[in-house]
């Protein structure tokens, strides 16, 4: 039944994001009440800050894993930016059409306080310590991974038309749409299997949330930095 209540509130909060309140503002609200809400039902659930991954300890090895695994994030994308072939999976106008604020912002309040945040609580914390409470790690990585990945379907709709490497890849037609979600989840659902696996490995939600954060934010960075450092490419 609580596991259920997690899962009804992130398809509530998944239609408000991508179909009701777009904006960014709205965007970071439905995220931290959402995330309010999860970390109610894991209190509800019994879940202790250890089980989320959010004791002192849980918190002191998240602060050793986060600058590495930024740092490592941030040395392969630049070494794939450096790539001629490479640049072109920076060719997105979700970060290149965004102006300099837009883009602190995107990258310093919507990314961390928005997406990271509840993704993570929801994801690599309640529903993974829940599910791994009743029926143990293997479980609580499938299931959370897979229900990552389902999160993306909406999100995805339009991923063929925003990248260019995407839509060399399938496509920019609406008939291309179909196979880039399927191929979008498949890959969210891989991402969300090693972002567990880094969740149990470290003992933190701190791990996952920083290489989360990387991720996402270096690659709005570079997105927008793309085009005005190689316009002819």
């Amino acid at each position: 039944m609580r596991i259920v209540c997690v899962v009804l509130v992130l398809a509530a909060a998944n239609l408000i994001n991508n179909w009701l309140a777009r904006g960014p503002v709205a965007y970071v609200l439905t995220c931290v009440a959402a995330t309010a809400v999860l970390l109610l039902i894991a209190r509800w659930d019994g879940l202790t800050l250890a089980d989320l991954g959010l004791d002192a300890a849980g918190l002191r090895q998240g602060l050793r894993w986060a600058p590495v695994l930024a740092a490592a994030v941030l040395v392969v994308l630049l070494l794939l930016l450096a790539v001629p072939a490479g640049r072109e999976a920076f060719r997105d106008s979700r970060g290149a059409d965004l102006s300099a604020g837009q883009l602190l912002s995107r990258v310093l309040v919507r990314v961390p306080i928005g997406t990271v945040l509840l993704e993570e609580t929801a994801f690599r914390g309640v529903l993974w310590a829940m599910i791994r409470r009743r029926r143990g790690t293997a479980w609580a990585t499938a299931a959370s991974s897979l229900l990552f990945g389902l999160w993306h379907l909406l999100p995805s709709r339009g991923l063929n038309r925003s990248n260019s490497a995407v839509g060399t890849a399938f496509g920019t037609g609406s008939a291309s749409v179909a196979p880039t979600v399927a191929a979008a989840v498949v890959a969210t659902v891989a991402a969300g299997a090693v972002l567990c696996e880094l969740r149990r490995r470290s003992g933190s939600l701190l791990a996952p949330a920083a290489l989360h954060w990387a991720i996402n934010g270096f690659g709005y960075a570079l997105a927008w930095a793309a085009p005005r450092w190689w316009p002819s490419t």
